[in-house]
C-alpha cells in the first residue's frame, strides 16, 4: 500500500463519518419512534454498498486500492457497529427488550443479508 492510498482512505473515513452524521440526523429528524431508525439505515446501507463494492472488486471492475479507499476508508467511517451495540444495551436498560432484540439480532442478520446482496450484485456486473 502507498502512503497515498493509506491518506485517501484517511480521508474517506472523515467523508463517511461526516455523511454518517448527517444521513443520521436527517433520518431522526423524520422518524421519532424512540427507536434509532438513524443508526439501522447507515448501518443497513453501508452494509450493502460495501458488498457491491466488494463484489466489483473480485470481478476486476474496482482495483483492490479503491476498494481499500472506498470500503476500509469511507465505509469504515459510515457505518456504526458500535453505535448499534450502545442503542442495545440503553434499550436494555429501559427494558425495551423487544426493541433490544431487533437491534441486536435484526439488524446483524439483515446488514449480513444486504452484504451478500451487494455483493452478488457487484459480481453479476
Amino acid at each position: 500500500m502507498t502512503a497515498g492510498v493509506f491518506l485517501l482512505a484517511a480521508v474517506g473515513g472523515g467523508v463517511g463519518a461526516a455523511l454518517r452524521f448527517v444521513i443520521d440526523g436527517l433520518v431522526n429528524r423524520r422518524v421519532t419512534s424512540g427507536y434509532p431508525w438513524g443508526t439501522f439505515v447507515i448501518n443497513a446501507t453501508g452494509s450493502l454498498i460495501l458488498g457491491f463494492l466488494t463484489g466489483l472488486a473480485d470481478s476486476s471492475l474496482l482495483d483492490a486500492s479503491w476498494l481499500f479507499i472506498l470500503g476500509g476508508g469511507v465505509m469504515g467511517g459510515y457505518t456504526t457497529f458500535s453505535t448499534a451495540m450502545v442503542d442495545t444495551v440503553h434499550m436494555l436498560q429501559k427494558r425495551t427488550y423487544g426493541r433490544a432484540l431487533w437491534n441486536a439480532f435484526g439488524m446483524l442478520v439483515l446488514t449480513v443479508a444486504l452484504a451478500l446482496a451487494g455483493l452478488l450484485l457487484g459480481r453479476a456486473l
